[in-house]
C-alpha cells in the first residue's frame, strides 16, 4: 500500500472506530471488531493511537460472560470541542459542543440585520471568543467552526444566491473572512442540511435508514440523512423543499420561480397575510413599521394560541401547503422519519405537526408498507448550530466509508473470524 493510500486507510479506520465508540457510549475492543469489521490487529493499533492522542479513554470493565472481563472504551469528551454558528438575518445562534456532540455552551445574539458583512464578521469573532472563554475551554482544544446560513451556498464564494434579507452577503467570502477573524478553520453549510445533521447527532432522528429534517426559519428547506450520512447533492444544496412548486400560477418567489412553497406558506407569507387583515394586524401588534419576519411570525403565532380565528386560519393554510411539500419529499425519498425543526417550528410547531402528520397518514404513497414517523424537534431553535459544530466533529468522528451498522449488543458481541491480512477489512460489516 502506497504512502497516501496508507494514510487514507488509517484516517478512515480512525474515523470509523471513533464514530462507533461515540454511538455506543462504551464498548470493548471485541465489540469494535464486530461493529466495524476491522481485524483485531487494526483495532488494537487504532485504539492505542486514539488513547495516545487523548481522544479515547479506558473506563472500567464489562460484566463477565464467563471469561476475562473486557476493558471498556469511551470518548474523552473534554479532549476536543467544536463551535457551531447559525447566521441569519433575524439572529445568530452560537453553540460549543464537546467531542461527543453534547452542547456545553450556547448563546443567541442579534442577527445580521442591515449591517455590512465585514462588520458582522468582526462581531461574530468577538462573540465566538466569549462563548469559548465563558466556559473556560482552552482554545487549542477547539477543532474549528461550522458556519451555517440560508442557502443556496457555493463552495467558492459562500452565498451565491441569497434570500432578500441577506442580499449584502451575495458572493461575500464568508468562510475566509471568519477564519481570519477567529483563527479557527471554518466549514460552511446550508442551515437546513445542518439542521438534519444536528438532529442526527442530538438523537432527534435516531438510527433509521432514510430520514429528513423539514426546516423552517425565515425560509423553508430540508436536510436528508441516508444510512447516517448527510446527503448534500451535487452542489451541497439538496433538499430545497421550500422551492417545490405547489401552484404553477402562484406568486413569484425570490428564487425566480413561481408558486414555491416558501412564497405561499413561509413565515414571510404568513406575516404578509396577517398584515393584510387590519383587525388581525391590530390584535397581533403588527401595525406600524415592519420588524423582522421572525418576530412578526412569532406575534401571529401568539395570536393563534390566544384563539384568534384569523391567525389560526393563516397558520393552518401555511401548514397545509407545507404538508403537501412534505408528502412530495416523503414520496421521493421513501422516508421513515421526518423531524420538524428550525426557529419557526420552535415557535409554531404545535400548529404544523398535526397537519403534516395527517397528510402523510392519509396520502403517503407507501403507507401500506410503512408509515412516516413525524416528530417535532426537541432542539428546534438550535439544531442548525449544533449541526454546524457536528460538521467540524465529522473530521474526527464520521467514517469515510458507508454502510457501517452497529449490532444491538456491542460490548458483549463475539468477535468475527479474522483473516490473516493485518489492517484490511473483514467481510463482516464491509
Amino acid at each position: 500500500m502506497s504512502g497516501p493510500a496508507r494514510a487514507t486507510h488509517h484516517a478512515s479506520s480512525k474515523s470509523a472506530v471513533l464514530d462507533v465508540i461515540r454511538a455506543a457510549g462504551t464498548i470493548s475492543r471485541v465489540g469494535l471488531i464486530n461493529a466495524t469489521g476491522f481485524t483485531g490487529a487494526t483495532i488494537s493499533t487504532v485504539v492505542r493511537k486514539l488513547i495516545d492522542e487523548g481522544l479515547v479513554v479506558e473506563t472500567g470493565r464489562a460484566e463477565s460472560t464467563g471469561g476475562k472481563r473486557r476493558v471498556l472504551l469511551q470518548l474523552n469528551h473534554s479532549s476536543r470541542y467544536a463551535v457551531g454558528v447559525h447566521l441569519d438575518h433575524a439572529g445568530i445562534t452560537y453553540v460549543l459542543t464537546n467531542l461527543g456532540g453534547s452542547v456545553v455552551a450556547r448563546i443567541s445574539r442579534a442577527g445580521a440585520g442591515a449591517a455590512e458583512p465585514r462588520t458582522v464578521v468582526t462581531r461574530m469573532a468577538t462573540e465566538v471568543k466569549g462563548l469559548i472563554d465563558g466556559v473556560g475551554v482552552d482554545h487549542k482544544r477547539v477543532l474549528g467552526l461550522g458556519l451555517v446560513s440560508p442557502g443556496p451556498l457555493s463552495g467558492d464564494t459562500g452565498m451565491g444566491l441569497t434570500p432578500p434579507s441577506m442580499r449584502k452577503w451575495e458572493d461575500f467570502p464568508l468562510d475566509q473572512a471568519l477564519e481570519r477573524a477567529t483563527g479557527l478553520p471554518v466549514v460552511l453549510d446550508n442551515d437546513a442540511t445542518a439542521a438534519a445533521l444536528g438532529e442526527h447527532w442530538s438523537g432527534g432522528i435516531g438510527g433509521t435508514a432514510i430520514s429528513a429534517a423539514l426546516y423552517m426559519g425565515t425560509g423553508i428547506g430540508a436536510g436528508l440523512i441516508i444510512n447516517g450520512i448527510t446527503y448534500r447533492g451535487g452542489s451541497g444544496n439538496a433538499g430545497e423543499i421550500g422551492h417545490i412548486c405547489v401552484d404553477a400560477d402562484g406568486p413569484e418567489c425570490w428564487c425566480g420561480a413561481r408558486g414555491c412553497v416558501e412564497a405561499l406558506a413561509g413565515p414571510a407569507a404568513v406575516v404578509a397575510a396577517a398584515r393584510a387583515d387590519a383587525a388581525l394586524a391590530r390584535a397581533a401588534g403588527l401595525t406600524g413599521r415592519a420588524r423582522s419576519v421572525s418576530s412578526d411570525f412569532a406575534a401571529v403565532s401568539r395570536a393563534a394560541r390566544r384563539g384568534d380565528p384569523a391567525a389560526s386560519a393563516i397558520l393552518e393554510r401555511s401548514a397545509r401547503y407545507i404538508a403537501v411539500a412534505a408528502r412530495t419529499l416523503a414520496n421521493i425519498m421513501d422516508l421513515e422519519v421526518l423531524v420538524l425543526t428550525g426557529p419557526s417550528f420552535a415557535i409554531a410547531g404545535s400548529v404544523y405537526l398535526p397537519v403534516v402528520r395527517d397528510e402523510l397518514d392519509r396520502s403517503f404513497f407507501s403507507r401500506a408498507a410503512h408509515g412516516v414517523d413525524v416528530r417535532l424537534s426537541r432542539s428546534a431553535a438550535t439544531a442548525s448550530a449544533i449541526g454546524g459544530a457536528a460538521l467540524v466533529l465529522q473530521s474526527e468522528l464520521v467514517p469515510l466509508h458507508e454502510g457501517l451498522r452497529l449490532p444491538e449488543n456491542l460490548a458483549d458481541s463475539e468477535p468475527a473470524a479474522l483473516p490473516d491480512a493485518v489492517g484490511e477489512r473483514t467481510t463482516r460489516g464491509a
